[in-house]
């Protein structure tokens, strides 16, 4: 199975990132290029342990449907956001937070994740999959990073 890490420094506390991190809307706003959109489960706010939210999107010219479930949430330090249904054999997505001593937060995101079709899912991993997947996170990171460094709305 593939597995890669993609490393954010974001000048915010980890309560803030964690709570950023968990927000449908945040996420539907970061894959606008792929008119990713909530469709059922939690489809708006924020989410918590047991919550369930299925996507729509947009990939490779197709239309792809995920269900994935928070099934692990210790905050503000860690949660998985694990696959239900969908296009992929396995999608395991683990978000870690920790303080960086100066007021921010280091965020790790742990993807490990496996293609259907055997091995013609492994050539996919290997050749397409495992750097698209991770360039997806790297500009989902981008937009939690503006949004958890915008100071929130006062009242």
């Amino acid at each position: 199975m593939p597995t890669f890490e993609i490393v954010t420094h974001i000048m915010a506390p980890p309560e803030r990132v964690f709570d950023v991190s968990l927000d449908v809307d945040v996420h539907t706003a970061s894959m606008a290029g792929s008119s990713e959109e909530a469709v059922g489960g939690v489809t708006a706010g924020g989410m918590k342990a047991g919550d369930a939210v299925t996507w729509r999107a947009r990939h490779f010219g197709v239309r792809w449907t995920l269900t994935s479930v928070i099934s692990a949430y210790d905050r503000p330090r860690h949660f998985v956001d694990e696959q239900l249904s969908g296009p992929f054999k396995r999608w395991h997505h683990a978000h870690r937070f920790r303080p960086d001593g100066r007021g921010g937060t280091v965020m790790s995101d742990v993807v490990d994740f496996a293609a259907p079709l055997g091995p013609l899912g492994k050539i996919a991993e290997t050749l397409v999959l495992r750097r698209y997947m991770a360039e997806l996170i790297r500009v989902r990171n981008r937009h939690v990073k503006q949004v958890a460094e915008t100071a929130p709305a006062a009242g």
